[in-house]
Formats: C-alpha cells, sequence, structure tokens
C-alpha cells in the first residue's frame, strides 16, 4: 500500500482574515478548519492526502474552488446547506473575530454518502486522520466511532485530535494514536487539573480505555506522551510565538505523515513535536517547508519519565 493518508473533515470553514504589514492592508481568503490545516501540513511533509469533505452554499462553492487549487486530493459530497465560514481581523496583531457561522449540521442522505466516501479511501490509505466539526451538533460522534472501528478492525491505522464526546468516541473503538491537550482534559473532567501527575493519569487512563499511543499537548510545557508501557517527556525547541493557533493540528499531522511513510512512534512524535513548534512562528495555520520540520524534528528530545 502506498504511502498516503485520508483526512476526514466533514464541515469545512471558509476563513476571511484582514492583516495589515505596515500601511498595508491585506485581505486572506483561504479554505480551513481542523481537517484542512492538518491534510495541508501532511502535504507539506511529502505525503500525499486525501481529504473527504461536504461543500454547501456559496461558501462552500469557494471553499471547494480553493481546495481543488492546493496539493491534496479533494472527494467533496455537495450539499444544499451551507458550509461554515468566519471572518478575524487581526490588524493589531490580535485575532479578532468579526462574524462566524459554523455551518448547518449534516442531513441523513449526505452523511451517508460521506461516510462511503470517507470509508473507501480510508480502506485505500494506511492512515486516516479523524478531525472534528467546528460545532458539536454538526457531526454525531457515533460517527467517528464507526469509522476508527471499521478502519482498524480492516487494517489501518487512525489518527485522531479530538475532545469531549468525539474523543470518547474513537478511545473506545481503539483508535491508533490520540492526540489531546492538557485544557481539553481537564474540560472534559478526565484530569483534575494541569499538574503532570494528573495529566499522566489521565493519558494512561486513554491507554487502558482502548487507545494505542497518547500525546498530550501542555501549552508552552513539554508534552506527554503515552507509548506502550512508557511515559516520555517531548521537548521541542524553543521559538517565538507568530500565531499559536494550529500548533497542535500541526501536531497530528506530523505525526500521521510519518505513520503513512511506515517510521516508528518515536520518530512520528519527533515530527509532530517539530511541525507543531514551526507552526507558531507562522500566520498561516498549517504551513511550513519540510525541510524546517526535519531540522526541528533532530532538535526535539524524548525522555523516559517512568514505566507503567
Amino acid at each position: 500500500m502506498d504511502a498516503r493518508v485520508m483526512v476526514f473533515a466533514p464541515v469545512p470553514l471558509l476563513t476571511v482574515t484582514l492583516e495589515q504589514q505596515a500601511d498595508v492592508v491585506e485581505l486572506h481568503v483561504h479554505p480551513g478548519g481542523q481537517g484542512v490545516w492538518q491534510a495541508r501540513m501532511i502535504a507539506a511533509l511529502g505525503v500525499p492526502v486525501t481529504l473527504c469533505v461536504t461543500v454547501g452554499g456559496e461558501a462552500g462553492e469557494v471553499v471547494e474552488r480553493q481546495l481543488v487549487e492546493q496539493d491534496v486530493t479533494v472527494r467533496a459530497i455537495r450539499r444544499e446547506s451551507s458550509s461554515g465560514w468566519y471572518v478575524h481581523d487581526r490588524r493589531d496583531g490580535n485575532r479578532t473575530e468579526l462574524a462566524q457561522h459554523p455551518g448547518t449540521p449534516l442531513l441523513r442522505h449526505d452523511l451517508d454518502e460521506l461516510y462511503s466516501v470517507t470509508l473507501t479511501e480510508g480502506l485505500r490509505a494506511p492512515v486516516s486522520v479523524l478531525s472534528g466539526p467546528q460545532d458539536p451538533a454538526l457531526v454525531d460522534p457515533e460517527v467517528y466511532g464507526r469509522l476508527a472501528a471499521d478502519l482498524t478492525a480492516n487494517g489501518g491505522a487512525v489518527v485522531a485530535d479530538l475532545s469531549g464526546p468525539y474523543l470518547a468516541a474513537v478511545v473506545d473503538a481503539g483508535v491508533t494514536f490520540l492526540k489531546v491537550s492538557h485544557e481539553e482534559l481537564i474540560d472534559d473532567g478526565l484530569a483534575e487539573d494541569d499538574s503532570a501527575d494528573a495529566l499522566v493519569r489521565a493519558g494512561r487512563e486513554l491507554r487502558d480505555r482502548g487507545a494505542g499511543s497518547v500525546l498530550i499537548s501542555r501549552a508552552g510545557d513539554p508534552a506527554l506522551a503515552f507509548v506502550e508501557d512508557r511515559v516520555i517527556e517531548v521537548r521541542q525547541p524553543p521559538l517565538r510565538i507568530a500565531d499559536h493557533r494550529g500548533a497542535g493540528d500541526s501536531m497530528s499531522a506530523g505525526v500521521a505523515a510519518v505513520l503513512a511513510r511506515g517510521g516508528d512512534t518515536e520518530e512520528a512524535i519527533r515530527t509532530g513535536a517539530a511541525a507543531g513548534a514551526l507552526n507558531v512562528t507562522r500566520h498561516g495555520l498549517g504551513s511550513g517547508r519540510a525541510e524546517a520540520v526535519a531540522e526541528l524534528a533532530g532538535r526535539v528530545s524524548l525522555d523516559t519519565l517512568d514505566k507503567k
């Protein structure tokens, strides 16, 4: 099977951002959302990507046109209801939301069509990435659980960067690699606080419930990885932050890219950490050069803390 990644992004977004460089105001219009940003980074790392999405309304038409211009294969299900969008203002250096619409929930027919396409492409790829929707009302978490179970039962590896009921659905289905932030663990009641001890307990519980490997990002602190019986502290190289958004998506994308090429879990974690570190130096989410990620990956340290 060729190195390839399928990314499930059920309701992508049209993103409109105002920025200013010196006296020049810039307007940036791009497709976005977690799955789109992940697919962009995977492609930047040289791994072919198939992106499975639905699109609808005027926003969806623009999203689809822009997606096909990127270095990804797009399988789009067209629907009558609207895709999501947002308008952000970054002219003063901070991100201010002016307006947004997450999109409309997927109807049964659209969801059935998307599931069939996603399952087909996931069976063709050694690794699948399940990305979350902008709003939990858009897609039932049960869909994620079914996809994770169906793909893993047929020999595929599933990488997920999810929270809330979506996280619970894929863990119980036996996800191969789970990436989650410490804030999400606390919000979901899986960790009492942000202490290392509380996060280690949460990571071990997720593995006990069915996750193969777990990576917990911790903002400015070293990430924690749970691989087999080891707890690993993951230290990224220090870099000045231009925009922290999208670092976690780039991290999970780096993991998926390495696993699709047949790399081992430690290499995947190093590359994921490097991709996440690089992303914060840029304003474009899910962007970066493969040569920069490779250089940074050599500067990521993995230190075993203890054994289970």
